[in-house]
């Protein structure tokens, strides 16, 4: 390469899910029979009532460049639903159509993160998380998840990471990768002190309706947290849409203005006959997702009942999303160690917690989007690698 590339480069990181299934396809291609347990995608088909919206939006013409901040009646439908879900009134114009769900993270924390503001960020949680906050020069401060508390955290530990530097809170409930929600008074906790010290809450929702027990909580609906949270959610996991490249932001006017700016400067706007499938996929019969949902419960059970009964591993029930965290460490082996035993000795591709953060030590992640067929092959093989108890 010619010229070096950019020092902000080096503090940019990735996916390891990605890497982890081209190691796995690697052995596949040798002859080696693997269960995917990596990616965290839904294995159902897009619901028809979508493709055919899709399709129809496509044939009448749907293919040209429309508004940056999206189409207004998808961005109608994306307010009215948020605001019958979460119990806080959003209108058109609070709401940005973004293609996935990840720009949103990306235009808030440029929007709103200089050198050196602090950012307080789930770990173990989503990678891209602590990676922009280093991209923009931001300084990540890790909120450890634990175990003993449902992968949920303790409000006063919280509390003591906080400095007048704290610019972003990011919350993700349901999580990935514990599949751990929190609490109504948790996140009560965490409204009054936005409130006291003055600061940002990305509030990450995408799994918001993959939810086996309770009723989801939003921060946004809670008491002075209209004009400081920024909602993100999407498409992609409730409605089998992942390479359809829809999610949305809904926050308050004047940062969605600024995060269009960014819009405009990167993407320029979203393919209107994805959003018109979206809007479909909102407006439509729900059904399809419901039993998705359900599906997933089944599976989450076969999953946790299967992981507890495996010597050296334990592992608390998910009341969200569609991933088991079990804990690893009576294997003797670390988080690292341990997937990759799974992947070469016993054909199972699963992350290392440590792939999360730091406090993933200890953890696997597990995805069970797939078929129960292949969770019970993925037990089978786990057992006869550790033995049963």
């Amino acid at each position: 390469m010619a010229r070096a590339l950019a020092t902000r480069m080096q503090r940019l990181g990735t996916e390891t899910a990605f890497e982890v299934l081209a190691r796995a396809k690697a052995l596949e291609a040798e002859g080696k029979s693997i269960v995917h347990l990596e990616i965290g995608e839904p294995d159902f088909d897009t619901p028809s009532n979508i493709v055919r919206a899709g399709q129809a939006a496509m044939g009448s013409g749907h293919t040209h460049y429309v508004q940056a901040s999206g189409m207004k009646d998808v961005r109608e439908a994306i307010a009215k639903d948020s605001t019958e879900r979460r119990g806080v009134r959003h209108v058109a114009d609070d709401v940005l159509v973004c293609p996935g769900a990840k720009p949103v993270m990306f235009y808030m924390i440029l929007a709103l993160v200089d050198e050196g503001d602090e950012v307080l960020y789930p770990n173990p949680g989503f990678p891209i998380y602590e990676s922009m906050i280093r991209f923009v020069g931001g300084k990540p401060v890790a909120v450890p998840l634990l175990e003993e508390n449902g992968f949920g955290f303790d409000l006063a530990a919280f509390e003591k990471l906080l400095t007048p530097r704290t610019k972003l809170v990011i919350l993700n409930s349901p999580s990935n990768p514990t599949g751990g929600t929190l609490s109504a008074d948790l996140l009560r906790g965490i409204a009054k002190l936005a409130v006291e010290r003055d600061f940002w809450v990305l509030t990450d929702e995408i799994y918001s309706r993959v939810l086996y027990e309770g009723v989801h909580s939003s921060i946004a609906a809670m008491p002075g947290m209209f004009e400081r949270t920024v909602i993100l959610d999407g498409f992609s996991k409730i409605y089998s849409m992942t390479g359809w490249r829809l999610g949305y932001a809904i926050g308050p006017r004047e940062l969605i203005q600024q995060m269009t700016r960014l819009q405009v400067n990167s993407t320029s706007c979203t393919a209107p006959f994805t959003q018109l499938a979206g809007a479909e996929a909102l407006t439509g019969p729900q059904e399809e997702p419901a039993r998705m949902v359900e599906v997933f419960r089944q599976r989450r059970d076969r999953i946790v009942a299967g992981l507890n009964a495996i010597r050296g591993v334990s592992c608390v029930t998910p009341t969200g999303a569609f991933y088991a965290f079990p804990n690893i460490r009576g294997t003797g082996l670390s988080s690292q160690q341990c997937a990759d035993a799974l992947l070469k000795e016993a054909g199972v591709a699963v992350l290392p917690g440590t792939s999360f953060g730091a406090h993933g030590e200890g953890y696997i992640r597990l995805s069970y989007a797939t078929s129960i067929e292949n969770i019970n092959e993925a037990l089978v093989r786990m057992e006869r690698r550790f033995g049963a108890r």
